[in-house]
């Protein structure tokens, strides 16, 4: 499975967004929650495509991260990189939000 990945500077410090290729232009609802895979977020101009390892060595000196995707997200746990009880299942995907103080 390929993931696509942007890394961004903003004013809180460095973004790191990414998602499984599958997950792009999808939008996931569950209830209450909603999450849609833009490409403009995720697969902006400076987008890389890697494998998910490659991508969760990305989030090395990331500041924030949001993480979309069963491959992705599962290896950024199994990793270590990101904390299972904070992955939310939506729909058909799994997504994390991170910030690292």
């Amino acid at each position: 499975m390929t993931v696509v990945v942007t890394v961004r500077e903003t004013a809180e410090g460095t973004l790191v967004a990414a998602a499984d290729t599958d997950c792009l232009g999808e939008t996931y609802a569950d209830g209450a929650v909603s999450l849609t895979v833009s490409e403009s977020f995720y697969a902006g101009e400076d987008a890389e495509r890697v494998d998910a390892e490659t991508a969760v060595e990305r989030l090395a000196g990331a500041d924030t991260a949001n993480l979309v995707g069963e491959e992705l997200v599962t290896t950024a746990v199994e990793a270590g990189v990101v904390d299972e009880a904070g992955v939310l299942e939506v729909d058909d995907t799994l997504h994390a939000q991170v910030v690292w103080l």
